[in-house]
């Protein structure tokens, strides 16, 4: 803007590592939410990435290395999508203080690699002319070409590279198409000219008061004009500050920024309102001489798709098909790769036990470790299809649908309609899930997300499901399309659903009041999803899973077999009675006067107490339970499933294999959840209240469903 200082020519500082070796530069990929960032990301940088979390925040930090045309490398962050520097969440918060080096455990980026929605392009803008304020070398890469041409939308590239004056890359990555001009665009990068200064014009106090600010934040801090022209500006126009950035300046800094905003505020000037409409003035120009359009807008094709897609009635049949067709893929087409894994299994277990001698060390291998962590990764492919299809259905763009019909049913229960994508997330995991509601800016609109958001069936619960299903649940055709262990999945899917938007609506009566904010959501349009980003966000959470099995589970299958093995008892006694006698039979023996009334014995309780550790931790207890009671048995015995061997034992049912999943879908079985929501909500009296009402919630309803099928006489087999 016309009032920062005249741009300099100064560059981020030589970046070097520890004892001066020189670093890889690093480059921060920048844009909206939905323009298509994460994917250019992928694509750039394959499987050489890795994903944590910011330290102090449950912000994900995704970073990756990419290989340069001429043989060297650099290194990528992909930070959260934002609409602004001005940040309005935690993750537009972290983005910002990134792009501006105030985070101590990240360096400054040494350049930008901002992606913009050549389909949205004016909207994009506004966040590019903040950008390109930061002063350091840029490349935008322009994604979504496609979809623009479609609604007779042309974008003339190289004007847009003589306006911005930086290098501008179209890109099509699900044809690969632009990405080795894109990479040699970020090669050069580090010696591309800053962007050169530009003019979005402020009312002439404002202009000064900016220009006061800047200058005398250059002169304490150090900064380059750019920056802390971007600072000023965003200081003026923050309602107030977080104890953070308070702690970041000085008192004279934060003395002469209040007469600022009193002397703004004295002269009528909204100075927040001038920057927005400065800028978007900007991105106007900018769009109309660049971006030609049809005279008349022409019906597209995401146009003619939303009319049913988006329909009053069709829309809701629609989405619960689609849903209901998912759940019907987990269940049937996993089953061929699940037997494979299931007969590689015991494959291993019956070697073992024919080529290693009898003794604690064998029994441990086949009947702790193989049989714990073994039963846990037969369920693989079931994780791999649900991320296909949440994948799948995000990348056409439908999930956006999805939560504008799920917005009208969750207002009525007092959810945001923000707490969608949230909820949305939880079937895949409650931990992203909940760090999603940071992009609620209602505060109890985010705590009673946060609380219901664990009700949503997660993956770690597929297992469980599976194996109760498997079971006991018949293979029968419903309706001639669908099967009754599909519908059965389905359906503990949407008693979380259910009871997720039961308990909101009773918070939102009781604890936490309040009307629920509107709700605006970007609907991107729909294309034809990235192939490559499907299949990293498959081999990423299989990653994960398989890690969980190598280290959580693993440690837990050694600890149970330990418990369930020991102390030994006299030789032939039979293996039931030493299982009884042993330390986690004894502990089950304790705690089953409490899950007695719910049809569940002591081996059950076992399992319950062990799985708060991970919910699928449950699979393997049981399968180490259910090994260790059978290790005196036949090879072939052993190398039976565990499925077939709950199916032998006459204390299950039918009613009790539905009463466990009921449990597990309302149960708090996660001290991964409990863990983040205690950090999300800075303390422990949250965590504690969703423990006990979970808990509370799923004792309540198992001991209703248990006794009321054994009165209707469904207990037998």
């Amino acid at each position: 803007m016309s009032a920062s200082p005249a741009p300099s020519s100064s560059r981020p500082a030589a970046a070097s590592g520890d004892g001066g070796a020189t670093r890889l530069p690093l480059y921060a990929l920048v844009g909206n939410p939905n323009c298509g960032k994460t994917t250019v990301f992928n694509a750039l940088t394959g499987l050489r990435q890795k994903v944590g979390n910011y330290p102090g925040v449950t912000v994900e930090k995704k970073e990756g290395r990419l290989r340069l045309p001429g043989g060297g490398a650099a290194s990528l962050i992909d930070l959260p999508g934002l609409y602004s520097l001005t940040p309005r969440s935690p993750d537009e918060a972290i983005a910002r203080d990134v792009l501006l080096g105030h985070r101590l455990d990240i360096a400054q980026p040494d350049g930008i690699i901002h992606v913009v929605d050549a389909a949205n392009l004016e909207r994009n803008l506004y966040l590019t002319s903040q950008v390109l304020d930061l002063g350091l070398p840029t490349v935008i890469v322009l994604t979504m070409t496609d979809v623009a041409e479609k609604t007779g939308h042309t974008v003339d590239i190289p004007a847009l590279e003589k306006l911005l004056g930086v290098p501008v890359r179209p890109v099509l990555v699900s044809k690969n198409s632009g990405m080795e001009d894109l990479k040699a665009a970020i090669e050069h990068l580090t010696t591309t000219p800053p962007p050169p200064h530009r003019d979005w014009p402020l009312p002439t106090d404002a202009e000064i008061e900016v220009r006061e600010l800047s200058e005398m934040l250059q002169a304490e801090h150090g900064t380059r004009p750019e920056q802390s022209g971007t600072e000023a500006v965003g200081l003026l126009m923050a309602e107030s500050l977080r104890p953070e950035e308070e702690g970041r300046w000085s008192p004279a800094v934060l003395a002469h920024l209040a007469a600022d905003k009193a002397a703004l505020a004295t002269l009528g000037i909204d100075f927040s309102a001038a920057v927005v409409e400065a800028r978007y003035a900007w991105a106007g120009r900018v769009g109309r001489q660049i971006v030609r359009k049809p005279r008349k807008a022409a019906e597209t094709l995401t146009d003619r798709i939303d009319r049913v897609v988006m329909h009053p009635f069709w829309g809701y049949l629609i989405f619960f098909g689609v849903m209901a067709f998912v759940f019907q893929t987990i269940f049937t087409w996993a089953q061929i790769p699940m037997n494979w894994i299931g007969s590689g299994v015991s494959a291993l277990q019956h070697l073992i036990t024919t080529q290693m001698p009898p003794g604690d060390l064998q029994d441990l291998l086949v009947n702790g470790i193989i049989a714990g962590v073994g039963t846990t990764i037969t369920f693989l492919p079931q994780i791999l299809l649900l991320f296909f299809a949440i994948s799948l259905l995000e990348d056409t763009g439908y999930m956006a649908r999805a939560a504008f019909l799920m917005d009208k049913v969750m207002s009525k229960v007092g959810l945001h309609g923000k707490s969608f994508i949230p909820l949305l997330s939880s079937f895949a995991c409650a931990i992203p899930g909940i760090m999603a509601t940071r992009t609620i800016d209602d505060r109890k609109s985010r705590l009673v997300t946060i609380l219901v958001a664990p009700l949503m069936s997660c993956s770690a619960r597929i297992p469980v499901y599976t194996l109760m299903i498997a079971a006991f649940i018949p293979n029968r055709h419903v309706l001639g399309i669908f099967t009754l262990p599909g519908l059965t999945m389905m359906a503990m899917y949407f008693l979380g659903m259910a009871a997720a938007f039961g308990m909101a609506w009773l918070f939102k009566k009781t604890l936490l009041r309040g009307a629920p904010p509107v709700f605006f959501l970007e609907m991107p349009p729909y294309h034809a999803p990235s192939a490559r980003t499907v299949l990293m966000t498959m081999l990423e959470r299989a990653g994960l899973f398989l890690r969980r099995a190598g280290t959580v589970i693993l440690s837990v299958s050694i600890v149970l077999w330990f418990l369930s093995s020991y102390p030994k008892q006299p030789a032939g006694t039979p293996p039931a009675a030493q299982l009884a006698h042993s330390y986690a039979g004894r502990a089950g023996q304790a705690i089953e006067p409490v899950i007695a009334p719910l049809g569940f014995d002591w081996r059950i309780g076992v399992s319950l107490v062990s799985s708060f550790v991970a919910r699928e931790v449950f699979v393997s207890s049981m399968g180490t339970i259910y090994s260790v009671g059978d290790k005196n048995s036949s090879t072939e015995e052993v190398s039976s499933t565990l499925k077939d061997k709950l199916r032998a034992d006459p204390f299950f049912s039918p009613l009790l294999a539905v009463c466990v999943m009921i449990y597990y879908v309302l149960a708090m079985q996660c001290l991964s959840t409990v863990a983040v929501v205690k950090r999300e909500t800075n303390g422990w009296t949250w965590p504690l209240f969703m423990i006990g009402y979970m808990t509370a919630l799923a004792w309540i309803t198992t001991f209703l469903v248990y006794h009321i099928g054994m009165a209707m006489g469904w207990g037998g087999r």
